[in-house]
């Protein structure tokens, strides 16, 4: 599909981070946007810096993508003020890092919540809107996590394997629908996600290897233009799926790249 003037496209975590810089790069082209997140005051701010739509003003939701009611309720509502939904960006998340052994079990709930539950929740309740209208793209924010978990984060690395899982599954399953999806696996970028824990980070992680989030954006947006399987961003992260076939050159790469760290065991 072509992202222009016309497209309607709906967009979680849209306060902050990626979801915020994408969204800016959609209404730039023109796009009519609903804005979904938890805390409304940033949303209506958002809508408001934005370029107006040829097509109508941007809708705003304030949900918490967790719970299935807020989440098909707000996402109804902005598909009808929007007319019908081009475009599903599901990309709301959350980060603790921290050893499994000593984690908060609020905060690993936190993130299958809003990570697990947040993706199903949210392309359960769009789909139905974008297979009326038989057409459109879904972009489901996975990690570079998501092929290969580290140490310090077990349970978010699990969350973003199931986004991969599901929607790798989920292209096949809407093949002749109309619709398409589009896997997302963002390396380390200079977003809000770890704002909490900026001091407290795994000796793998470091706050200098961020990237401009602009190159991300650039990347999703080619990716659905281009209607791509998958996003590797930036591209060294595709290195991260041979873990699943040579796991021990891979554990080796990463020590060389992030240090013992990032692969304690080596067998």
């Amino acid at each position: 599909m072509r992202i222009q003037p016309g497209t309607r496209a709906i967009v979680t975590g849209a306060s902050r981070g990626i979801g915020s810089a994408l969204s800016v790069e959609l209404g730039r082209r023109g796009v009519q946007l609903g804005l979904m997140a938890r805390g409304k005051e940033a949303l209506d701010e958002l809508a408001g810096d934005l370029p107006a739509s040829p097509d109508g003003g941007h809708a705003t939701a304030a949900a918490d993508v967790s719970k299935w009611g807020q989440t098909s309720r707000a996402i109804d509502r902005l598909a009808k003020r929007l007319g019908g939904i081009d475009l599903l960006v599901a990309n709301a998340g959350v980060l603790h890092y921290g050893p499994f052994a000593d984690q908060d079990v609020a905060d690993a709930e936190a993130m299958v919540q809003t990570n697990v539950l947040g993706t199903m929740y949210t392309v359960k309740a769009a789909l139905p809107h974008l297979l009326e209208g038989g057409r459109g793209h879904i972009v489901v924010v996975s990690s570079a996590a998501g092929l290969r978990s580290f140490p310090w984060g077990a349970v978010y690395g699990g969350t973003k394997a199931f986004d991969r899982g599901f929607a790798e599954a989920l292209r096949h399953e809407l093949a002749g629908s109309g619709i398409s999806v589009t896997t997302v696996y963002p390396g380390e970028f200079g977003t809000t996600i770890l704002a909490h824990q900026r001091e407290r980070l795994p000796a793998w992680r470091s706050n200098d290897e961020e990237r401009p989030v602009s190159e991300l954006v650039d990347a999703i947006v080619e990716g659905v233009e281009s209607d791509s399987r998958a996003v590797y961003a930036p591209p060294v992260v595709r290195v991260l799926g041979l873990s699943g076939i040579v796991p021990r050159l891979t554990d080796r790469l990463l020590v060389r790249i992030r240090g013992h760290s990032a692969a304690p065991r080596l067998d």
